[in-house]
């Protein structure tokens, strides 16, 4: 549930406040409240800083580097936030034979040491607004594995002759460097000052020398095997500062017997890499959700030492994983990024200062609203996915992205019909949906179509047309391993009040599962919302009651309790949090019909069900299983129950978690017993997972942990398990985890 508490809730108001009176510039435009522009050429105009930014909402600088961050090893500091005399500065406060610097240089000449610090520069050179990208498709009958990288380029900046070219290479016979490191708790210390890998966004990061196995775009592995494909124009923005191109480039490996290293670059400018498993090899993965921070939450409360922002701390702990057993794919459960800031916008505040829910709702949509509206989602993905950790997450690990409602708007799709039809609020969520596509899947209906047979991405089931938005439903089936494969459920393009998927997406996506190898054992469906969660109906029935006072008075503005009801259309502000829920009572029906369908499956394909969510900023795990009416009689052993079916939430790897009393909630509806599917001999629980806290103490509550956290999943060859490892920040923003763990078995009853 998105409820940051009241601080940060009065602290949005006093923000919105700020936003609420926009004025217009000399030229006759607003000023915009996002808007940024081509990442920085480190050797255009020198090593100066960018000119400071106009924003009153930039935090305080980082805190200082930690005395000691120096002498655990040669870094360099990032140029995006120092400048190169602040470098020479701090590295000359360790001089002579006790600097490492002076210890790795000493004895280079000029072209040596040049050649060990340059920094790669593309050629032709492109202007980079965001990216690369990457994102994991499936592995077809054949082997081979099929994803995709993008870019997003600043034309006017940019050379397109030749096109854009993405190189690829690999060596066949060379096996990756087998991890020795195995731990429950992150090894890296508190304190230290982290600096993040290269990337475009900042190149001088941790600048280390050229690989040896790289030299002038070529491959000089014993085996090399080298691909180069031309960027494919996926679309053209239009915005005040000019055009800027989306380069998709299609990628295919044949795979091996073993994992491989895959490296990268485009157009021969900074190597990047990232890991695919072998043909045999069932993929190591992580999962998260809720990459953002709610309105009026302080970021900085989330940024601990030796951090720049408080979105990295979490990210950097998964890319230290990641550093030390690589993933394989970066699976993203909804609210990728926060889009609610778009109500935001100088060009919409007329619309959003309308008191009256029914002028909001037949509020006419001028042109000059529509191209705000792109601009925002433009700028907003640009900003949120070329920044900090996540960027070289992303980067890195090829991505399979689900969205939920903040990748659009908070709430879409569970508010009336009368609102969801209306011509601005329509608009957001339609445009939040074709943005989506483009920045999270790579996708432009536009250029590839809607016919999922002969779409470039054979993971994508096409369901049934929105009710809201000018789009069909997107879902994925991916390839994860002989023995494992992800459904992707699109739970938001045809969501409605009462409804969260169409028969019609249903009939499609079953369609496709029936399809799946009968080999595969376990089949994840990822679903943005838990489905086995604790139930809060008696709230839900009090907050959509038209006699609740607190309604009437925050529709009036009178106590201060204007925040107690949404901008949109005066009902309780967290009746969409609610309503959203699969447990929700106009949705409870749809839950139970796709709980038994999933049953059914499981039992006539002999594979286990297991789901992963995210939505609620923290993690639990709930557990359908089957339902022992007799007392005396034993449960079913997971392993030969069909019905054993987990659901594993991880949320929030940036966002705060919901106060306490919320929690304290929660918690107490946890071990609740609920009959909804006895009548199809189903129990469902909450699973005791957290027996301690993170700091070895007595636990507030064993089925809800209100931490940030994040989840590594692996397939246990030994048992045939997925093994869910759900990682819990020990302490705010210090960037360490502690793992909690659940195991799905694999299917072992009779056929």
């Amino acid at each position: 549930m998105d409820n940051p508490g009241w601080h940060a809730r009065h602290r949005a108001q006093k923000d919105e406040a700020r936003w609420s009176s926009p004025f217009r510039g000399p030229d006759g435009r607003f000023q915009p409240v996002e808007e940024i522009g081509p990442m920085a050429e480190p050797f255009v105009g020198g090593f100066n800083l960018p000119p400071p930014s106009p924003n009153p909402s930039v935090g305080p600088p980082p805190p200082p580097k930690d005395p000691s961050w120096l002498k655990a090893g040669v870094r360099i500091p990032s140029a995006g936030n120092a400048s190169w005399s602040e470098i020479s500065r701090t590295e000359s406060t360790v001089s002579g034979a006790n600097n490492p610097l002076h210890t790795m240089f000493a004895n280079m000449s000029a072209v040596e040491r040049s050649n060990n610090l340059r920094v790669a520069r593309m050629n032709p050179y492109l202007q980079f607004m965001a990216g690369p990208l990457l994102r994991y498709d499936t592995v077809n009958d054949r082997g081979v594995w099929r994803g995709a990288a993008m870019v997003v380029t600043a034309d006017a900046g940019s050379v397109y002759e030749p096109l854009p070219t993405l190189t690829y290479h690999w060596d066949p016979s060379r096996e990756r460097e087998a991890a020795h490191v195995k731990r429950h708790v992150s090894t890296r210390q508190h304190g230290k000052s982290f600096d993040l890998g290269p990337h475009p966004a900042d190149p001088l990061s941790n600048v280390s020398p050229a690989s040896p196995t790289h030299e002038n775009g070529m491959f000089s592995g014993p085996d090399p095997e080298q691909r180069s494909v031309p960027g494919q124009e996926l679309y053209v923005y239009y915005g005040n500062g000019g055009t800027f191109t989306f380069w998709r480039f299609m990628i295919e490996i044949p795979l091996t017997s073993h994992e491989m290293k895959i490296y990268y670059t485009i157009n021969n400018g900074l190597e990047l890499n990232f890991h695919v498993p072998g043909r045999d090899q069932n993929m190591r993965w992580a999962a998260y959700s809720c990459n953002g921070f709610s309105s009026g939450v302080n970021s900085d409360d989330f940024r601990g030492p030796g951090f720049k922002s408080g979105y990295d701390p979490v990210w950097m702990d998964l890319l230290a994983h990641h550093a030390e057993e690589p993933f394989h794919a970066l699976v993203g459960g909804g609210d990728q990024l926060y889009c609610d800031s778009i109500i935001r916008e100088p060009e919409l505040q007329d619309w959003v200062n309308q008191t009256k829910p029914e002028a909001k709702r037949n509020y006419v949509l001028t042109d000059e609203m529509r191209l705000a509206i792109d601009r925002f989602y433009f700028n907003h993905y640009c900003q949120s996915f070329r920044s900090g950790a996540f960027a070289r997450a992303n980067s890195t690990i090829p991505m399979l992205n689900m969205l939920d409602d903040h990748d659009l708007i908070d709430g879409f799709g569970s508010y009336p019909e009368d609102l969801m039809k209306s011509e601005v609020f329509g608009t957001i969520g339609s445009r939040g949906y074709f943005f989506f596509l483009l920045f999270q899947c790579f996708i432009n209906i536009e250029v590839d179509g809607v016919d999922d047979l002969r779409h470039p991405f054979k993971s994508l089931i096409i369901g049934g047309n929105g009710p809201y938005v000018p789009f069909p439903s997107h879902s994925f089936l991916s390839w994860l391993g002989p023995q494992v494969h992800i459904l992707l459920l699109d739970c938001r393009a045809e969501r409605k009040l009462d409804q969260v998927c169409s028969p019609e997406e249903y009939k499609a996506v079953f369609t496709r599962m029936r399809s799946v190898p009968h080999t595969v054992e376990h089949l994840v469906v990822q679903i943005g919302i838990p489905i086995a969660y604790p139930r809060m109906v008696f709230l839900e029935s009090a907050l959509d009651s038209k006699l609740n006072p607190l309604v009437a008075l925050g529709r009036n503005g009178s106590m201060g309790l204007s925040g107690f009801v949404n901008k949109f259309n005066a009902d309780a502000e967290l009746l969409d949090d609610l309503n959203d829920h699969w447990t929700a009572k106009l949705h409870k029906k749809e839950r139970n019909w796709l709980i038994q369908e999933l049953q059914t499956y499981a039992l006539d394909r002999h594979s286990r069900v297991s789901f992963v969510s995210g939505d609620v900023h923290c993690a639990a795990v709930g557990v359908f299983k089957t339902w022992v009416k007799e007392k005396k009689r034993s449960s079913v052993d997971p392993a030969m129950d069909h019905r054993y079916m987990v659901n594993v939430t991880s949320s929030a790897i940036v966002n705060t978690p919901p106060p306490n009393g919320v929690i304290t909630m929660v918690s107490a509806l946890s071990s609740k017993t609920h009959r909804t599917l006895h009548h199809a001999q189903t129990d469902e629980t909450m699973v005791p997972i957290f027996d301690k806290d993170t700091d070895g103490s007595q636990p507030k509550s064993k089925y809800i942990m209100g931490r940030r956290n994040w989840c590594s999943v692996r397939w246990d060859p030994t048992t045939g398990d997925i093994i869910w490892d759900i990682r819990v920040e020990i302490r705010k923003g210090y960037g360490q985890t502690t793992g909690y763990a659940i195991r799905s078995p694999p299917p072992r009853w009779k056929s």
